[in-house]
């Protein structure tokens, strides 16, 4: 073809010699290239890996830390004041009047409490928890944090209060 000529860069003058079929099957080819382009660029986005790396299954401490950590806001949850107070350290247990243990576990009897994924190192953990109590029409969510140590051969017990 020769400049100037139809589908080349030319003079504005020189588009009217083309043929509108001709300026459509351009456009139209133009069109579904790009499509294409963005299609195949979306598609190969889609198929990439979520995580390079999957996170490492939970070790044998960390299944009883969280069990401790159950089990203890579970007694809260229960008003069982008796099994939470055996699940205490003896650091804890100490520090703290007698009475502030007895008005952490009583209370309303509609409770609830989410554990978050724990984070730690061996023998060590930390769980973000929320406390919800229900008191009349009004629920509340209490952000803390409880952890969870172990005092050896598998005994496992809070050494903070939410």
């Amino acid at each position: 073809m020769k400049p100037g000529a139809c589908g080349q860069s030319s003079p504005l003058h020189a588009i009217e010699a083309c043929p509108l079929s001709t300026m459509r099957y351009s456009l139209r080819t133009k069109i579904k290239r790009t499509a294409a382009l963005l299609l195949l660029l979306t598609v190969t986005g889609w198929a990439g890996k979520r995580h390079s790396t999957p996170p490492p299954p939970p070790s044998p401490d960390y299944v009883f830390a969280l069990a401790t950590a159950n089990r203890f806001l579970h007694a809260w949850q229960a008003d069982d004041l008796e099994t939470g107070m055996v699940l205490l350290s003896d650091r804890v247990r100490h520090s703290h009047d007698p009475e502030k243990f007895e008005q952490f576990f009583a209370g309303s009897t509609d409770r609830a409490f989410e554990i978050a994924r724990g984070q730690g190192i061996r023998g060590r953990y930390r769980f973000t928890v929320v406390l919800v109590t229900r008191t009349g029409t009004r629920v509340r969510r209490q952000f803390s944090e409880i952890i969870v140590i172990d005092t050896g051969k598998n005994d496992w017990v809070i050494d903070k209060l939410p």
